[in-house]
C-alpha cells in the first residue's frame, strides 16, 4: 500500500489534476450558492453580504500573500535566490482561495460550512502542488516523504572493464558488440567516507547498458550534485537524467557516461558549502577523495580527468565551479546550472567565522571566479546554464563563464527559455549538455548547434 502511494506522481497525472478540480469545484459551489441565495438572511447577514465579505477577505489575503512572497523572494532574498513569478502568483491564488474558504466556514451554516471546512486543507494541498510544479522539485509522493527511490547497487554484478570505448565501438561497427541490455540501471549505494568521515546519505548511480555487460568498456563519469535543500535522489527524479542517458545509449551502441549523484550536504537542511569545515564535516574531501576512489575501484570507468565531469544544479552548480577549477587533475569538464557567484550560508561575516575559521582569504579562494583565475591557464571545458526567468543566475553564468573563457577553457553558455531557478531549466539543458560534454570526453560527436534547440539561447560571452 505504502509502496503504491509513494509512486503517485505529483507533476502530472490523476492526483494533481483531481486536487485542482476539487478545489475549483468547491470554490465555484460556494460562490454560486451565495449568489443563488443572496437575498436570504441567515442570522445577521444576507447571502449577498456574506459573499461580499468573503470576496473582500479573499482579495485582501491574495494581496498579503503576493506582497509577503515578493518581499521574501526579491527584496530580502531569504532563500538566496528569487522564487520566481510563478511561485508568487500560485501563493497569492492559494491565499485567496484559503481566505475565501475560511470566511465561508465562519459565516455559513449547514452543508455550506461543511464544504468550506473541507475545502481548506484541499486548497492548501493544491497550492503546495502548484508551487512544487513551478520548481519541478518533487516528482512523486515518495520523494516528499524521503522514502528510498532505488534499490541498492549489487557490486557483485558490476564487472571490471576489459576494453576501451574505441574497442567497443569497433566491435559494434562489425556487429560483434558484447551482449548488453537495452537500457541502463538506477540504483543507490552508501559510499564509505573512509578518508573524510563525512556523514552522507546514499548516492544515486546510473549505469548505462555497456557498463552492465559481462565485458564492459572503460566509460566516462559524470558527478552530478543536487541543490539545497534537497537530496541525491533529486538529480535523478527531478531532472530525468536516466531517461536522457538511456536515449543517448540507444544511439551510441549502449555507451553513455556513468552518472553518480553523491550527497554533498549530509542533510536536506545542511549547506556544507562543499568545503571541509568544523560545521558539517569534510564535504570537499568526501567528494574529491572518497567518492572518486570508490568509483575508480568499483565501477568500469576511465580514470583520467579527460573523462570526468562535475556538474550540478543551484548549490550543486556553485559547488561545481568551486571544486572543478580547484581540482583540474580530477575533473576535466564542468556542467553548472543556476549556480551562485560565491558560496553562501547566512551573512558573509558569520559564514567566514563559522566555516572558514575567520579567514577571509580562505573564503575568497572558494569564490568561483577567484578559483578559476588562480588556476589559470586551464584546458578544462564548461557547459554552463541559467534560466531566463532567473536574472541573477543569468548574470552569474555570464561572469563566471567569461572568467573561465579568459582562463583558456572551452565554454558553452546557454539560457533556457520559459524557466528560472528550477528543475525545468535542468531538464531543458540536459540533452544538449550531455551530448556536448560527452563529445569533450571522447564519446560521440556533437554536431547540433544550440541555435537548433527551440527552447535554448546560445550566449556569446
Amino acid at each position: 500500500m505504502l509502496h503504491d502511494i509513494a509512486k503517485i506522481r505529483l507533476l502530472s497525472g490523476w492526483f494533481p489534476n483531481t486536487v485542482l478540480w476539487i478545489t475549483v469545484a468547491g470554490f465555484a459551489i460556494l460562490c454560486i450558492s451565495q449568489i443563488l441565495y443572496c437575498g436570504r438572511r441567515h442570522g445577521r447577514f444576507t447571502g449577498l453580504q456574506r459573499l461580499l465579505m468573503e470576496i473582500v477577505a479573499s482579495a485582501a489575503s491574495a494581496g498579503i500573500g503576493w506582497t509577503a512572497t515578493w518581499l521574501i523572494s526579491d527584496v530580502y532574498v531569504l532563500f538566496g535566490v528569487s522564487l520566481g513569478w510563478d511561485v508568487i502568483r500560485n501563493v497569492a491564488v492559494g491565499f485567496a482561495i484559503l481566505a475565501f474558504a475560511i470566511a465561508s466556514c465562519v459565516l455559513s451554516r449547514n452543508w455550506r460550512r461543511t464544504l468550506a471546512c473541507i475545502l481548506i486543507p484541499i486548497a492548501l494541498l493544491n497550492t503546495a502542488i502548484r508551487v512544487n510544479a513551478a520548481y519541478g522539485e518533487y516528482t512523486i509522493v515518495g520523494s516528499v516523504l524521503g522514502l528510498p527511490t532505488y534499490s541498492e547497487l549489487q557490486l557483485s554484478r558490476v564487472h571490471k572493464a576489459t576494453m576501451s570505448m574505441a574497442q567497443w565501438e569497433a566491435l559494434a561497427a562489425a556487429g560483434k558488440a558484447p551482449q548488453h541490455r537495452d537500457t541502463g540501471s538506477d540504483s543507490s549505494f552508501a559510499i564509505p567516507a573512509t578518508v573524510s568521515h563525512f556523514r552522507s546519505r546514499e548516492a544515486d548511480i546510473y549505469l548505462p547498458p555497456a557498463a552492465l555487460a559481462a565485458t564492459p568498456p572503460r566509460l566516462p563519469v559524470m558527478i552530478m550534485l543536487g541543490g539545497q535543500p534537497g537530496s541525491p535522489d533529486r538529480m535523478f527524479t527531478a531532472s530525468g537524467i536516466s531517461h536522457v542517458m538511456n536515449e543517448y545509449a540507444q544511439s551510441h551502441d549502449g555507451l553513455a557516461p556513468i552518472v553518480v549523484s553523491p550527497d554533498q550536504n549530509g542533510s536536506a537542511v545542511h549547506n556544507t558549502l562543499c568545503i571541509d569545515s568544523p560545521v558539517y564535516g569534510n564535504a570537499a574531501t568526501f567528494l574529491t577523495k572518497d567518492v572518486t576512489s570508490w568509483i575508480k575501484k568499483h565501477l568500469p570507468v576511465e580514470t583520467t580527468a579527460k573523462y570526468w565531469t562535475i556538474g550540478g544544479f543551484s548549490q550543486g552548480g556553485t559547488c561545481t565551479t568551486q571544486l572543478g577549477p580547484r581540482n583540474p587533475k580530477l575533473y576535466g569538464h564542468m556542467f553548472p546550472v543556476d549556480g551562485e557567484m560565491q558560496p553562501t550560508n547566512g551573512s558573509e561575516s558569520s559564514m567566514i567565522r563559522r566555516f572558514y575559521g575567520g579567514s577571509r582569504a580562505a573564503y575568497e579562494a572558494q569564490i568561483p571566479v577567484n578559483a578559476i583565475t588562480q588556476h589559470a591557464p586551464s584546458t578544462q571545458t564548461m557547459f554552463t546554464v541559467a534560466g531566463e526567468q532567473d536574472p541573477e543566475s543569468v548574470n552569474n553564468m555570464k561572469v563566471i563563464g567569461a572568467a573561465a573563457q579568459k582562463a583558456g577553457m572551452k565554454v558553452q553558455a546557454v539560457i533556457t527559455k520559459g524557466s528560472g531557478h528550477d528543475w525545468h531549466t535542468v531538464k531543458s539543458a540536459l540533452v544538449p549538455g550531455i551530448y556536448w560534454i560527452s563529445a569533450q570526453m571522447g564519446l560521440g560527436t556533437d554536431t547540433k548547434p544550440i541555435s537548433e534547440y527551440p527552447n535554448l539561447v546560445d550566449v556569446k560571452l
